[in-house]
């Protein structure tokens, strides 16, 4: 008991004064600072929309705050590894300044995903492999997000011309070079930087200065909304505590269970492994969206009954995911903002095979283990076939509400394990553990979407776009509407 205790001190590389609090909970002293800075930077974002409003604050008030308490709780839960936050972030901003617009979304890209593999390789491969807990690289991959992002919006308001831009790339370009206070506001203000989510520039910056109507709500109170999530949240905690050890995942390779327990068994298990995994980044990132919302960003006008929506910058919705009946709506309500980035930054560039790059550019972002490029690999293929399917099967059901019925159940159940067993490599991390899942499965999954996507193609996406410009905006529209149904 006392060499995991040390041993839990030793691989925090943060502050050790809530050691005590740690070892109370049995939980890793670096996941209690991180809960804890949290829950301190959720009590900053009331202070600071309550006390520094931009209306009776300068931007430059505002920006220093954010900033310097951005960079106390990363060096709270960090130490002095959060100094490759401003490292990054200030090599990156050299490499604008020298570079131009014209070319700075590449290079960024280029030296920003290095410096952040760079780190996550070191850290894997040569301090705790396997390490579950908090660390320095997580702030890092949104920090990641947030220079290239900004990178390519300065690239698209300043080096391409305007009839270039779709409608999405005009509204997000930036017409002017961010100062050097701006730029690491962004990057490193205390309401993201521990666990994100990702914003746009103009987004932020409109919160900061108080322009916009959907950045700074007069009369909007986002408190029912901070108390809603925050509960969420924390209840998420408790059923991630609470279950987490009843399912582990690396039960679905242990031998005896799998030479003991029947298909239908072996299935069951897998799904509910893989969904107690699923409420640790439910807490993360609602009580993430949560501290956001708390200091007056996320406003995002009203819905249909007139109630205030505060999703603009959410990262996920549970039940969306819960209750996806596809491929797509899985991954498109799961991890939102990652998704919008990868859209923005690869597959709307990418001329050549899209899917396979965007999925590909994922698996860097997401580390250097083994299990990562398993599980996007996989992706790739499970992503095809059930485009194939969408295209082909799906319109021979939509000719009656009980058709359309059993196809959501059939496909709700089909999403689920392909799901899990896409995940399970992102789980188990290694080679050897993740083929040996994959083995006991006999590849089936592989191997069936590869014939799916063989047998139900699909056009390519660039002529599935000039189609539908052919189409009349009526026609548009009603297809719109369908992909979203």
């Amino acid at each position: 008991m006392e060499e995991e205790s040390r041993h839990t001190v030793a691989s925090c590389t943060g502050s050790s004064l809530l050691q005590p609090l740690s070892e109370i909970t049995s939980l890793p002293l670096d996941q209690v600072n991180f809960v804890a800075c949290q829950l301190c930077a959720l009590l900053s974002a009331f202070w600071f929309r309550l006390f520094l409003p931009p209306s009776s604050t300068s931007p430059f008030t505002r920006h220093v705050v954010a900033t310097v308490l951005g960079l106390y709780f990363a060096l709270f839960c960090f130490g002095w590894y959060a100094l490759h936050f401003l490292l990054q972030s200030g090599l990156t901003y050299v490499i604008m300044i020298v570079t131009g617009a014209q070319h700075m979304h590449k290079y960024c890209l280029l030296v920003a995903l290095s410096y952040l593999s760079l780190c996550q390789i070191t850290r894997v491969y040569v301090f705790d492999y396997g390490m579950y807990s908090a660390d320095f690289t997580g702030p890092m991959m949104v920090i990641t997000q947030k220079i290239t992002s900004l990178a390519f919006e300065i690239h698209d308001g300043m080096a391409r011309r305007e009839e270039h831009l779709t409608p999405r790339q005009k509204l997000l370009a930036i017409r002017r070079m961010p100062s050097l206070l701006e730029y690491f506001s962004y990057n490193c203000n205390f309401l993201g930087i521990l666990a994100g989510p990702t914003c746009s520039y103009n987004d932020y910056i409109a919160f900061i200065e108080g322009g916009g109507r959907k950045s700074e709500p007069r009369a909007t109170s986002p408190n029912a909304e901070v108390v809603r999530k925050v509960a969420t949240s924390f209840f998420c905690l408790l059923v991630f505590l609470s279950v987490c050890k009843v399912f582990p995942v690396e039960r679905n390779i242990d031998d005896d269970f799998l030479s003991s327990t029947p298909l239908y068994g072996q299935v069951v298990y897998l799904y509910l492994s893989m969904l107690t995994t699923r409420p640790k980044y439910y807490f993360v990132w609602t009580l993430a969206d949560a501290i956001n919302n708390a200091a007056g960003f996320g406003f995002n006008g009203y819905g249909s009954d007139g109630s205030a929506r505060w999703d603009r910058i959410s990262n996920l919705r549970i039940l969306n995911i819960e209750l996806a009946t596809s491929f797509k709506v899985f991954l498109d309500n799961w991890n939102i903002q990652t998704a919008h980035w990868l859209k923005r930054v690869c597959y709307e560039r990418c001329p050549y095979h899209p899917t396979a790059a965007t999925f590909i550019l994922s698996a860097m972002w997401h580390g250097a283990y083994p299990g990562y490029y398993l599980t996007f690999l996989t992706g790739i293929v499970i992503t095809l076939a059930a485009r194939a399917v969408r295209h082909n099967v799906r319109p021979h059901f939509l000719r009656s509400p009980t058709l359309k019925r059993v196809y959501d159940v059939i496909t709700w159940a089909a999403t689920q394990i392909a799901i899990c067993y896409t995940v399970v490599p992102f789980v188990l991390l290694s080679v050897g553990p993740s083929l040996k899942f994959y083995r006991s499965w006999y590849f089936s999954l592989h191997l069936g979407c590869i014939l799916l996507a063989v047998a139900l193609p699909v056009k390519p996406r660039h002529l599935r776009l000039k189609e539908q410009h052919r189409l009349p905006a009526t026609d548009r529209d009603s297809i719109r509407k369908e992909k979203t149904t």
